[in-house]
């Protein structure tokens, strides 16, 4: 039993600290950083990570009840009710701001295929198996409409339902590939990661740029985005530069690439997720590499 809430806490643990090391990720276009607001005026570094710590508890449950279990319209319940109460405590945590609800449901799903499969180290397999929990539908889904359904419906966009049930496609054939191959060449840590932000913001048909900015707005941002990686990446000089023109771009627009972070974040948290399980998730220190 001590096993068990050892792994589903620091399962917890993994995931609040992926959403901290995103949010301090530096600089980021059209994202809240410690530099800038980005295109978000009611948001903040501080709120962000108040934001994230918020979620331990529903993150420590959704994790908790799925250990060891199989995807089920059961299951998927169950973890579709802990995250509307972690929307509730987020919200709490930030007087109302919209912070990390689209982090819950990819974090939530990689965090219930994680205790599905304790000790997998094959990203592939947590990935798929959170999609195929996605597949269930949650019955007891509130009939609202928001600001998601809406892009879905007017843009024809998969959106972040979409991308789960496919198993989270841009995290295993985009995000992961590119931090590995940027690692390979001996890059710094968070330039690997703003890289890998880029290639997520390059190829995803981000529902929170297409709310804010509509299509030319993610056209732009796609194009800019590739031409980034065309130039060899965001270490160098020529690519840095495009960067800037891209931030430009989006604050201009007042639009961010929200669903782009939200697989920033997942993308860490699978990362840390397999050193940990090579390297015995069971049991290190709470907090022990957040906020290096």
């Amino acid at each position: 039993m001590e096993k068990l809430q050892t792994y589903t806490e620091n399962l917890a643990i993994l995931a609040v600290q992926a959403l901290i090391e995103e949010a301090e990720l530096t600089p980021k276009p059209g994202l809240v950083d410690k530099e800038s607001t980005g295109s978000h005026h009611d948001m903040s570094i501080e709120l962000m990570i108040k934001s994230a710590e918020s979620l331990e508890p529903a993150f420590r449950e959704i994790a908790k009840v799925s250990y060891g279990r199989v995807p089920s319209q059961e299951l998927r319940e169950e973890i579709a009710a802990i995250g509307r109460q972690g929307e509730i405590d987020m919200f709490q945590a930030t007087g109302g701001v919209n912070t990390h609800k689209g982090a819950i449901w990819a974090l939530g799903l990689l965090i219930s295929s994680a205790a599905m499969n304790p000790g997998e180290t094959s990203l592939d397999h947590i990935a798929k198996t959170a999609g195929n929990l996605a597949l269930f539908p949650d019955r007891n889904l509130p009939q609202q409409i928001t600001n998601g359904t809406r892009v879905k419906e007017k843009y024809g966009v998969n959106g972040a339902l979409g991308e789960a049930q496919q198993g989270f496609p841009h995290i295993r054939n985009i995000s992961l590939p590119v931090l590995y191959d940027s690692r390979r060449r001996g890059i710094k840590e968070d330039l690997c990661r703003l890289n890998t932000l880029i290639s997520l913001m390059a190829s995803l048909d981000d529902t929170c740029i297409l709310h804010r900015g509509g299509t030319r707005s993610l056209t732009a941002t796609k194009e800019l985005a590739s031409e980034i990686l065309l130039l060899g990446g965001v270490w160098t000089q020529t690519g840095w530069k495009v960067l800037e023109e891209l931030s430009q771009c989006l604050i201009k627009c007042n639009a961010s690439p929200g669903g782009s972070a939200d697989l920033l974040a997942a993308t860490i948290f699978l990362d840390y997720l397999y050193k940990n399980n090579t390297s015995h998730l069971w049991g290190f220190k709470k907090y022990s590499l957040i906020r290096k």
